[in-house]
């Protein structure tokens, strides 16, 4: 096994990742930004080195300085937890050359499965559904008029290099498509430096279906079931949990056989997710994309299989094989997770940095979890992800798991900022998501009309 590793990351997925190597005898560098000087994953860390100031690009996208602080402390791997370098196959090929193991897939894999018009392809040639759309990079609004009218309206726009929601427009007209490309391109280009764009058309409504999947490099590839992230705002997932209400045994085993198909396909090693989107009036699902990290919501697929994800990837990265066979897995209860932000869901969710007073985290009882590297006293700075905790329940049934989140959102006490647990907690507790009767379109379209009119 390893003697150390690297987090190149920061807040709870760092704290996350050096709690899981602790438990495996593996000594843990973090790295910081000025910032973070006072971050918990810093204090909980064997050992930890500043990489630059508090903006991202000059600290946790700094290639160089995390390489460097790798050398340094002599690091034999690097787990890069999810945003950040997670899916950079450059960081990812550095390492490679400088002989440090990343912790994750190889930077061929993260090229062939992360460009999203790549790894379409890929699954076309493995024989998985993918929806009707471009066979390769848009540049031009002419090209996308021209194909928008062939595959027929509604489409989606996404960016080839896109994720986390951004570089993506949904267009229902023709009307509609010029400007919403050129916006969706704009963004692209900034956010990725990359403005091709593809097309496909728009499964809407529809439940968001992603499946939890394993490989290592002797061959072996499981599937750990699949999490429902319907539940989401401008394309980024608010609420996730396992299994999905709205998939009976038959389609399930169809997922995730395409799943594990998907990932056999490439070769793929160490933790990935691969996302369809189910069309519920056709029971049809097609693929959308993977994600070639451990996800922010990988707690709740723990919950029900018995298996640590991320342990999962650092004996993999190792050079292990999987502790668990597919036969070996099992699946028991239901599992919630809700991301808890330091934002103000009154104010268009508008960030809300700044110093906690005083905290509170739920606890007792079996099934509850709260993944943060929130402490009494700490600064929330002004530079990074909103998201300061995540509570994970898990009860014998869905109705259980949703009344034991219901009890934890209600002890949940931050003071000092302002975050959206009370909103959260309006959530859970909907009847629609109650009854689990909900998509894609249930939050923008349903749920937030009516809480944002409320004083």
């Amino acid at each position: 096994m390893f003697n150390k590793i690297l987090i190149a990351n920061r807040g709870e997925i760092a704290v996350r990742i050096i709690r899981a190597a602790r438990e495996l005898g593996v000594g843990t560098v973090a790295i910081y930004s000025t910032a973070d000087r006072d971050a918990l994953h810093v204090h909980l860390a064997d050992e930890a080195i500043c990489v630059g100031p508090a903006r991202s690009t000059e600290s946790y996208l700094n290639m160089n300085n995390i390489l460097s602080a790798a050398v340094a402390s002599g690091a034999q791997a690097i787990h890069p937890g999810f945003g950040f370098l997670s899916e950079n196959s450059k960081f990812a090929r550095l390492c490679e050359e400088m002989n440090i193991k990343f912790i994750g897939p190889s930077a061929k894999v993260m090229d062939m499965m992360g460009d999203k018009i790549n790894a379409r392809a890929e699954m076309i040639k493995a024989g998985v559904p993918v929806t009707p759309g471009s066979e390769g990079e848009v540049h031009t609004t002419d090209e996308a008029v021209k194909i928008a009218e062939e595959i027929g309206y509604p489409i989606i726009l996404k960016a080839s290099a896109g994720g986390g929601g951004k570089g993506i427009r949904k267009v229902n007209t023709v009307e509609e498509l010029v400007p919403a490309f050129e916006a969706a391109q704009a963004e692209a280009q900034a956010a990725f430096g990359n403005g091709a764009m593809f097309i496909e058309r728009m499964i809407f409504p529809a439940r968001h279906i992603e499946v939890q999947i394993l490989g290592d490099s002797h061959g072996n590839v499981i599937h750990l079931g699949e999490r429902d992230c319907s539940l989401q705002r401008n394309n980024q997932k608010v609420l996730e949990e396992s299994p999905s209400v709205a998939i009976g045994h038959t389609l399930r085993n169809e997922i995730t056989s395409a799943a594990v198909k998907a990932a056999q396909h490439v070769s793929y090693e160490n933790a990935g997710t691969i996302e369809f989107l189910l069309d519920e009036s056709s029971g049809k699902f097609y693929f959308m994309e993977m994600n070639t990290r451990v996800q922010v919501e990988h707690p709740v697929t723990e919950f029900v299989s018995g298996v640590d994800i991320v342990k999962e990837q650092i004996r993999v990265a190792n050079g292990n094989e999987l502790s668990v066979k597919q036969e070996d897995v099992t699946f028991s209860g239901h599992a919630i997770e809700c991301r808890i932000n330091a934002e103000n869901p009154k104010f268009n969710f508008a960030p809300s940095p700044g110093k906690i007073t005083n905290l509170f985290l739920p606890g007792g009882g079996v099934g509850l979890r709260v993944d943060s590297a929130m402490y009494s006293g700490y600064t929330i700075p002004p530079y990074y992800d909103s998201m300061i905790a995540k509570v994970i329940v898990h009860g014998e049934n869905r109705f259980e798991a949703l009344m034991k989140m219901q009890r934890a959102l209600l002890e949940f006490d931050v003071e000092g900022v302002t975050t959206n647990v009370d909103f959260q907690l309006e959530l859970i507790s909907d009847p629609h998501v109650v009854a689990g009767d909900y998509d894609t379109s249930f939050l923008g379209n349903v749920f937030l009309p009516e809480y944002q009119k409320e004083d």
